[in-house]
């Protein structure tokens, strides 16, 4: 079945669409009409992207990446850098117009179908949202491509891989496993128009960011950084402490990576990359109408701001792309470099949401 088709089959299951009160007394007033994006729109808006510059370090570091080689894409490997090379491509041609960079994403995505076989559900995770984001900026595969990548996409975020498929692990894991299978999952979901399972999957993520009322069924590991290990969460909520320190923003599930509580506290890297995931579920979510940077009482604001301001600890490598993000959507920026590294599921944040962008800033 083609998106079209798979659209309405969903629009016609999916009658309401989540209203839930916002958290905090800073949260604004959730839009009831959240919808699949429309297409070219998952990552960021046309004219948004047309306004961006084409000069600079940021967009000079994205056409140096979009010259790269994307023959061999790798769903099976979680460190295959082919994926982000090709949302460089497409981000290249859909600020250009250059349709030898929209000819290497379709023969790119074309070839990744099928490479997820033997893999986990981490790099399928990890590495398929950026071949979706990168289709929906070319404007879809040609019709017959697309007819086979669409049925694909359906399929393969119900494939059970080693740790599961995409949205059990969603569902399940609320660690950096969790936010990154749902980061393709949101995104295959977008794509496709299946508001039903995008619904689910923002269900889910609320949930994550500490709305225990929207969603609490994840399997949790070791507590000693929940805030109230009684109502454990993915992102602990606004004035939590410990000991008479700060865990307000801690990813629980992913600092304890670094051991029980401690302090100071270590730095983990885990926690950037449940961020990664949680970001690209965030910017999604958003286009398609979703309250996402209030839910949890700004819990995404929370967590860069623990890491930088208590932790000391500001993004480096391959998350270098988030703080751009995060400045875009909240004032009191966080150290953001330019140009910056892209990551392992999405990149390029420096020039598509870095300073040269509007600002979409909370009040």
């Amino acid at each position: 079945m083609d998106r079209t088709g798979q659209a309405g089959i969903a629009a016609a299951l999916c009658g309401l669409v989540l209203c839930l009160p916002a958290a905090g007394a800073l949260a604004r007033v959730a839009r009831a009409e959240a919808q699949p994006p429309a297409r070219g729109s998952l990552w960021i808006a046309p004219a948004a992207l047309a306004a961006l510059p084409t000069r600079g370090p940021a967009w000079e570091q994205l056409l140096r990446a979009a010259q790269e080689p994307t023959h061999a894409p790798n769903l099976a490997d979680k460190e295959d850098p082919t994926n982000v090379r090709v949302l460089a491509k497409a981000l290249v041609y859909a600020r250009t117009g250059e349709e030898r960079y929209r000819a290497e994403v379709v023969k790119a995505c074309a070839a990744a179908m099928g490479t997820e076989r033997g893999g986990s559900g981490l790099a399928l995770g990890r590495e398929l949202a950026a071949y979706v984001l990168a289709a929906d900026l070319v404007g879809g595969l040609p019709a017959e491509q697309e007819a086979a990548f669409a049925s694909w996409l359906s399929a393969v975020r119900h494939l059970e891989l080693e740790g599961g498929s995409l949205v059990s692990i969603h569902e399940r894991r609320p660690n950096n496993w969790g936010t990154s299978a749902g980061a393709s999952r949101v995104a295959v979901a977008a794509y496709l128009g299946d508001r039903q399972d995008l619904e689910r999957a923002a269900r889910v993520f609320r949930g994550w960011l500490g709305e225990r009322s929207a969603y609490a069924g994840f399997e949790y590991g070791d507590l000693s950084w929940q805030a109230d290990p009684a109502a454990p969460v993915g992102i602990n909520p606004s004035g939590a402490t410990r000991q008479g320190h700060s865990i307000d923003g801690v990813l629980p599930d992913d600092q304890r990576r670094s051991g029980p509580f401690a302090w100071p506290p270590p730095h983990e890297n885990y926690v950037y990359g449940a961020l990664q995931g949680a970001l690209v579920q965030a910017v999604i979510l958003d286009h398609a109408g979703y309250d996402v940077w209030s839910w949890g009482d700004r819990a995404l604001w929370r967590a860069f701001h623990w890491l930088v301001r208590e932790a000391g600890f500001p993004a480096q490598g391959d998350d270098q792309w988030e703080p751009h993000v995060i400045n875009f959507h909240y004032p009191s920026p966080f150290p953001a470099p330019v140009p910056a590294r892209p990551g392992k599921i999405a990149g390029w944040a420096d020039w598509t949401h870095g300073s040269g962008a509007p600002s979409r800033m909370l009040p």
